[in-house]
Formats: structure tokens, C-alpha cells, sequence
């Protein structure tokens, strides 16, 4: 099948030559995307390698904002088991660029993912000169992979997660990904689904393992109370305040919520509601929807400028990684994309602060966290905005419950730790036994 990736190598490569001069144009007239190009085509900076001083060198690549919150205890895990290790991270978007700076600061050098392209994928792991390549989640690359393997490099899937939802695409390309995932030299994934799913595209079962989700290791402790007497004062809310927080909403379900706020309003007419889109560029559509429903609103980037509080009822989130922080500040709190079927966001988040959390059915990104909270009461399956309604009442009229249920969302994140560090020694095992690592691999 090696016709396969020549085939996919030939399509990239067309692509690239192809893309390349209007992208540059692009770039230069509107300032968009520029950041990172040189290294996106591979040309790593030669002083990354020179702050790499320890061994093994090991580079983790984390696409975006929920791949680098995975990456933060992994990283902390390999350096506690790999004393003198190096590690470097790389991301493909923007803001997940800025959040890998902002979480390892200068102990870890952070660099743009090269493109997919045999050219500059080798370009850049000729100059970083790594001995374990780490791809979490669902990363799988071709030309990455196999250049990586051709060149001597360990390979892993970490907190490899293939949902419900795309395994069927993957299958369509079965040939070429049972081809890519030959060259991998461990699979260390987060549920017994992923591991059969991985199967299922041609992984090999000798080298699959189950380790949980390490997304959640460091939840718990993330959720420090100054970040919600400073979300309280940002939203100019007290202790008295219901809220209701929509979080992560995807297109068509601001509609449903504000359907859900409705009827809360009929018995709780004091509660503020605070929708906090999936993606801010629906900021514009999000209010005409409200505006539309007679509700008067506030931008959260309207506020605290200029001494400007919250006097309105409804809040929208137009500005990113404030979302965790909201969530300590919510009395009923609705995580998105999952009244709609696009497999849920993280419900953990919301249940580290304490809080029973509503979902809709579409949940398959994260059946580990929904059965985790539904098995202490504390996750709460709506199969439409009716039910939401119908529950958040109940809850907003049972406040002990509320506390009740929270108190045990908490105890189910902290009991489910160390997901990390059981990751992190399927990585050493990688490490090639010369490092002077015989008495750690025991």
C-alpha cells in the first residue's frame, strides 16, 4: 500500500505548491495568519534545538486549546518520571499557540506544527532532532508518522480519542491509515471504545493500551476561588444571583436556551442568563437572535471598560478562555453541542467547581466524563430544551440538591485522576534505553 502515501504525499505536495503564493499574498495584505509561517513550512528556529539541552528530547504536538490543556499534566508527569528530559510543543491555531506559551512559559519552547508535507515535516525533525514524536487525541498524520519512523523516531498516540462520529470517515480511507498507523509504536487511549475504533483502522492490538483521559488531571486544582471572585466582579453578580450558563453553544441551540430562560424567568424572574458561544465569530447572529426574543443584553467585552458593569439580564461571551472561569460563577449550567448532534463539550470542566451539569443526548466526544457524573447524579440528560426547563426548575426550586449533587461532580474529577502519569510511562517506554534510564524503567 506504500503507492497509498505516495499518492497522498503527491496530493499534498500539489497542494502546497499550488496554495502557497496566494496564502503569502494573503497573509501580507491582511495580517491574518502570519505568524508562524516560516515554521508551518518547517523552518524551525535553530535556537529551539539549543534550549532542547536535556535527554531525550521529546515533542508533543497539540493542535489547539483542548489538545494543550491535555499536554499541561502530561508534560508535568514525563518530567517528574524522565528527570533531564527536554520537551518541546508544538500547535496548529493561533489561540492555542498563545495558551502554550502562556501554561509553560520559558521552561518548554512552543513552535507552529509544520504542515503535512513530507518537505516540511522532515525539515523541521531534522532540526529539532527528537527521539518520541507524541501525537494526542486525534492526530494522525500521514506524512508525519511515516517520516518519523523512516528517520528513527518513536511514535505515539496519547489520549487517543476516535469518536463515534469519525470512525465512519476514517473507515473510508482505511487502506492508507492502516498503512500511517503500522509505523506508530504505541497507542495509549482514553476509553476500551477508542481502543476498538483505533483497531478498526488498522492498529495493531499488541501495541493499544487503555489509560483514561488526562484532560481531567489537573481540573480539580484549576479551579482556584480567585478566579470566581473575579468572574463575580466582571459580571457584577453576588451571591444572591441565579445564574444560568450556556457554555460551548454551537448554531441553533442559543435559540433553545433562550427558550429554556423563558420559562426559568416565570418562576426565577431574577435570573441571569450568560451564553457563551463555541466560536465568537456567531457573536453577531447571537444577538440578533436576542435581540429578536425582546432580551436586553451586554457584550462580556463591554464590560469593566471604563467602569461599565452588567445592568442587563443577558451576558454574551464575545472574548476566549474565559469559559472555565464562568463556569464557577453558574447556578444551572448547560454544556453545548449536545442538543444538537455534534458530540458535546467537556462536562468535567463545570463539575471542578462543584456544579451538576445539563447535556443533551449528543454526548459521544465524552461518554467517559457523562458516565463519570451520571453515576453520582451529578450529569443530568435532557433529550430537549422542554426537559432542560423542566430540570433546571426542579434544581432552582431543591437548592440542597444542587449543592448536594456538585459536591459529588468534585469528588468524582478528583477520584479520577493520574490519568497523566499513566500516559506519560507508556511514552518512556519509548525512550531508547542509552539515555541512562535502566533504573526509571523498571
Amino acid at each position: 500500500m506504500k503507492f497509498l502515501y505516495a499518492a497522498y504525499i503527491g496530493l499534498t505536495g500539489g497542494l502546497l505548491v499550488s496554495c502557497l503564493p496566494p496564502f503569502w499574498i494573503y497573509t501580507r495584505l491582511s495580517g491574518r495568519y502570519s505568524n508562524g509561517v516560516g515554521e508551518r513550512l518547517g523552518f524551525v528556529p535553530r535556537t529551539i534545538g539549543q534550549r532542547l539541552s536535556g535527554s531525550p528530547r521529546i515533542w508533543i504536538h497539540a493542535v489547539s486549546l483542548g489538545e494543550v490543556k491535555v499536554a499541561a499534566p502530561l508534560v508535568e508527569a514525563l518530567k517528574k518520571i524522565i528527570p533531564g528530559c527536554s520537551v518541546i510543543i508544538s500547535t496548529t491555531t493561533e489561540h492555542g499557540h498563545d495558551l502554550a506559551i502562556e501554561t509553560f512559559r520559558e521552561d518548554t519552547p512552543v513552535v507552529y506544527a509544520p504542515i503535512d508535507f513530507a518537505g516540511s515535516v522532515r525539515k523541521a525533525l531534522s532540526r529539532v532532532r527528537p527521539d518520541v514524536l507524541v501525537f494526542l487525541e486525534t492526530e494522525i498524520w500521514p506524512a508525519w508518522t511515516i517520516e518519523a519512523h523512516r528517520m528513527g523516531i518513536k511514535t505515539a498516540l496519547i489520549n487517543g480519542r476516535i469518536s463515534e462520529r469519525s470512525i465512519y470517515s476514517y473507515l473510508k480511507f482505511r487502506p492508507l491509515f492502516r498503512e500511517v498507523l503500522k509505523n506508530v509504536d504505541a497507542f495509549s487511549m482514553i476509553l476500551g471504545e477508542d481502543a476498538a475504533r483505533i483497531r478498526m483502522m488498522g492498529a495493531d492490538q499488541r501495541k493499544i493500551e487503555i489509560n483514561g483521559n488526562a484532560k481531567y488531571d489537573l481540573l480539580a486544582s484549576l479551579a482556584e476561588p480567585a478566579m470566581k471572585t473575579e468572574m463575580r466582579q466582571i459580571l457584577n453578580l453576588d451571591d444572591s444571583h441565579r445564574v444560568f450558563v450556556a457554555g460551548s453553544t454551537r448554531n441553533g441551540e442559543e435559540a433553545m436556551v433562550l427558550d429554556v430562560y423563558e420559562k426559568i424567568l416565570k418562576e426565577f424572574p431574577d435570573t441571569i442568563l450568560i451564553i457563551a458561544p463555541r466560536h465568537i465569530n456567531q457573536t453577531l447572529v447571537i444577538e440578533s437572535i436576542v435581540k429578536e426574543r425582546g432580551f436586553r443584553y451586554q457584550l462580556r467585552s463591554e464590560l469593566n471598560i471604563a467602569g461599565t458593569r452588567r445592568t442587563k439580564p443577558v451576558v454574551i461571551m464575545n472574548t476566549f478562555g474565559e469559559l472555565f472561569k464562568l463556569y464557577s460563577v453558574g447556578t444551572i449550567i448547560f454544556c453545548g453541542a449536545s442538543l444538537v448532534p455534534l458530540g458535546g463539550q467537556n462536562p468535567l470542566e463545570p463539575a471542578a467547581w462543584g456544579k451538576v451539569v445539563f447535556y443533551g443526548p449528543s454526548m459521544e466526544d465524552f461518554l467517559d466524563a457523562k458516565a463519570m457524573l451520571e453515576e453520582v447524579g451529578a450529569g443530568i440528560l435532557v433529550s430537549s430544551p422542554e426537559m432542560l426547563a423542566e430540570k433546571a426548575i426542579w434544581f432552582l426550586n431543591h437548592p440542597d440538591a444542587l449543592q448536594t449533587n456538585g459536591a459529588r461532580a468534585r469528588e468524582a474529577v478528583i477520584k479520577n485522576q493520574n490519568a497523566a502519569e499513566r500516559h506519560a510511562r507508556v511514552i518512556r517506554r519509548l525512550v531508547p534505553v542509552d539515555f541512562g534510564l535502566h533504573s526509571v524503567l523498571s
